[in-house]
């Protein structure tokens, strides 16, 4: 049996190791069409490589992905985070689990990844190669022919799995939409929220954990850390907003209104309980000198000058319309943003080859026989954590048994 992997990437590698060690007896060959392989995995996560999530919790894996949660919830069953965790240390890669939850090999070095994946290949004699880019593939009875992007000649394999990553752009799918498959719009996901006329972001590292961030018009929510930069509002309540609204933001052109509740607190009439109870408990204090929710002291101050308090007024002489004012800004903050920034190399693409097209039980094509499916090819996508390698790493697996 002839297999040909397209894409020399992190699902690529995957797809063909998986497929070797299911198939021994196969010939499976990576074509790159770049010189480059594995180029993401050695960016990713600053050059460390957040290779996965710590959690292994199945239903709370399959809710970090915007697109793709339902497939990934079932196909995690079959290769999840424990099996990554795994598979890696069994091979010489020990990992290690952070705070936050994201999962980094313990040299703290993507190199060590790409290592194990050459390691890999190399003795299980799978074929590498470069420079190879596919631009067609025809259905010949039951096998496939793959057209190459230069005038190298026609390659036929019996089995063909597409780990060829996010296409920026819809005509990169163009090869696939004329099999039969359906597309859906690539657009960008992660990314941070530009605002050129905010003066907040005078206050570039301050972090606030946690807050609430929604778009305005839109039924999206989310709820962690926010942090502000000299550009704008980034940290991942910001990018787990993105990703959840890549579609919604990229209708709007990426200007909008982005809402933030500092206090991360959701019950309106609690945040005016909390409010009250200071006001009675400190009615001679300064606003400047007590901070409810322990928000930062220059978060504060801007929140006070912004409700137009002067920070040496007593808590007692707030006055109904300034402790309303207080109270709206703290829960509903209004701000307008204008563009996007990508989230430093997490370039992630929300789109791809729809899941309508896939069988979700093996990962391949419901209009091409013999042709399946890995990683970001697909209309799969997850917030930044380690969740897009593992959904790479599990569609691999399963589209490695050519069921």
């Amino acid at each position: 049996m002839k297999v040909a992997i397209v894409g020399g990437g992190a699902a690529g590698f995957f797809s063909a190791i998986c497929t070797k060690e299911n198939h021994p007896q196969a010939q499976v060959v990576i074509f790159e069409k770049s010189k480059q392989l594995l180029a993401k995995v050695k960016i990713s996560g600053g050059g460390r490589c957040n290779v996965t999530n710590g959690s292994s919790d199945i239903g709370e894996l399959a809710r970090a992905y915007p697109r793709g949660g339902r497939l990934m919830k079932k196909s995690l069953r079959s290769f999840n985070t424990s099996d990554t965790i795994e598979w890696f240390e069994s091979r010489g890669v020990p990992l290690m689990t952070q705070d936050d939850g994201r999962v980094f090999p313990q040299s703290e070095y993507s190199q060590d990844i790409i290592d194990c994946f050459l390691d890999q290949t190399e003795k299980l004699d799978i074929s590498i190669e470069t420079g190879l880019g596919v631009q067609a593939i025809h259905q010949k009875d039951n096998k496939l022919e793959l057209i190459f992007i230069n005038d190298d000649p026609p390659q036929m394999f019996d089995k063909v799995i597409v780990a060829s990553g996010g296409a920026p752009q819809k005509n990169g799918l163009e090869w696939l939409r004329a099999l039969g498959h359906k597309i859906s719009e690539p657009v960008p996901s992660l990314f941070t929220f530009n605002m050129p006329e905010e003066p907040i972001t005078d206050l570039t590292g301050v972090a606030v954990d946690p807050t609430l961030v929604s778009i305005q018009g839109a039924n999206i929510q989310s709820r962690g850390p926010l942090l502000i930069t000299h550009w704008g509002f980034s940290g991942p309540a910001i990018l787990r907003l993105s990703a959840f609204g890549a579609r919604v933001l990229n209708e709007k052109n990426y200007e909008f209104k982005t809402l933030v509740n500092w206090v991360g607190e959701s019950n309106h009439e609690e945040v005016v309980r909390v409010l009250n109870t200071i006001s009675q408990s400190n009615p001679n204090k300064l606003l400047a000198n007590h901070r409810p929710y322990g928000l930062p002291d220059r978060l504060w101050r801007y929140l006070l000058m912004k409700s137009a308090l002067p920070p040496q007024k007593k808590w007692s002489e707030l006055g109904k319309k300034g402790f309303n004012k207080l109270v709206t800004l703290l829960t509903n903050d209004v701000f307008s943003v204008s563009g996007k920034t990508g989230f430093k190399e997490e370039f992630v693409t929300c789109g791809g080859v729809s899941l309508e097209s896939i069988d979700s039980k093996t990962m391949q094509s419901k209009v091409c026989k013999n042709l399946y499916f890995a990683g970001e090819i697909m209309d799969i996508d997850g917030i930044t954590g380690g969740y897009n390698f593992q959904a790479a790493w599990t569609t691999a697996f399963v589209a490695a048994k050519l069921n």
